[in-house]
C-alpha cells in the first residue's frame, strides 16, 4: 500500500513539474508552435528512473496542453506522443542504454507533432520542415536538457525515487 502511495505521489509531482515548466516556457512563447522548446520535455528522461514518470508525464502533458489553449487534436495526439516517448524511455533506457533515454520522446514528437501542427492548426510550413523544427526543439529539450537532468539525478536517484524509507 505504501509503495502505491509513493508511486502516485511521484506521478503527481512529475505531472505538476511538467505543467509548471510548460507554463513557464509558454510565458516566453516557447511552448507551442512550429519551433517548440518546452523545458518540461527534459523530464521525459524520468521514466529511466521510475515507471511513475509515465503517467506523470502523460497527465502533465494533457493538463499543460489544456492550460496553454491547445486544440483538442493537440491535447490528444500531443499527449499520446509524450506517453509513447515515456514508455519508450522506460524500456530503452533501462534495457539497452541510459544514454538512449531521450531518443523515444524525440522520435515520438518529431513524427507526431508536425501532423498536429499541419492539420489541427493549419500550419503553412511543409511536414518535413515541421519535422525538422519540432525535432530540433526536442533534441534541445529531451536530448541536451534531458541528459543534463539525467546526470544530475543519477547520483541521488535512490534518495529521490527509492520507495523504501
Amino acid at each position: 500500500m505504501k509503495e502505491k502511495i509513493i508511486f502516485i505521489t511521484h506521478a503527481a509531482v512529475i505531472a505538476a513539474l511538467y505543467m509548471v515548466l510548460t507554463l513557464t516556457a509558454g510565458a516566453f512563447g516557447l511552448a507551442n508552435g512550429a519551433v517548440q522548446l518546452r523545458f518540461s520535455e527534459a523530464l521525459t528522461i524520468l521514466p529511466y528512473f521510475t515507471p511513475a514518470a509515465i503517467p506523470g508525464l502523460f497527465i502533465g502533458c494533457i493538463l499543460s496542453n489544456i492550460l496553454t489553449g491547445c486544440v483538442l487534436w493537440d491535447i490528444v495526439f500531443g499527449s499520446i506522443a509524450t506517453l509513447l516517448g515515456a514508455i519508450g524511455t522506460y524500456y530503452l533506457g533501462r534495457k539497452v542504454n541510459k544514454w538512449l533515454s531521450p531518443v523515444p520522446p524525440i522520435l515520438a514528437n518529431t513524427l507526431i507533432i508536425p501532423f498536429v501542427l499541419a492539420f489541427a492548426y493549419g500550419a503553412e510550413e511543409s511536414i518535413p520542415f515541421l519535422m525538422l523544427t519540432v525535432g530540433a526543439g526536442e533534441v534541445l529539450s529531451c536530448g541536451i536538457l534531458g541528459l543534463i537532468l539525467l546526470n544530475a539525478i543519477e547520483p541521488i536517484k535512490r534518495a529521490v525515487f527509492d520507495p523504501k524509507p
